[in-house]
């Protein structure tokens, strides 16, 4: 492990796990670089990839989003350079965004940061 990214650390699933474990919703999703934890990103209701952070301290994300692979470092809140990481390297492509299917209010905008 190289400055909180562990190249082995494989996805904790396919959606952020604390909005699949109540119920909720998220709008793009980021990946733990160091454990792999996937979270919902600060425009989604709950924020919980920054709360990841805060918990535990690990300091870089990646985005979860098809076609992006770029890292956000919360301690100099800037974007930074990383390795490649374990598949998936993405949510499912078939998962709608805002997501997942089914969970996201009609009003969804309103809820967004």
């Amino acid at each position: 492990m190289t400055d909180g990214i562990d190249p082995t650390a494989a996805p904790s699933g396919a959606g952020c796990r604390e909005c699949d474990e109540l119920g909720g919703w998220w709008v793009h999703l980021r990946r733990c670089a160091q454990c792999g934890h996937i979270g919902c990103c600060d425009s989604s209701p709950a924020q919980h990839a920054t709360a990841h952070f805060r918990a535990t301290g690990h300091p870089l994300v990646r985005s979860f989003e098809p076609g992006e692979q770029w890292y956000w470092d919360y301690r100099t809140e800037s974007l930074v350079d990383g390795p490649e990481l374990p598949e998936p390297q993405h949510r499912p492509q078939d998962q709608p965004v805002p997501g997942p299917a089914g969970r996201v209010p009609a009003d969804w905008r309103a809820h967004v940061h």
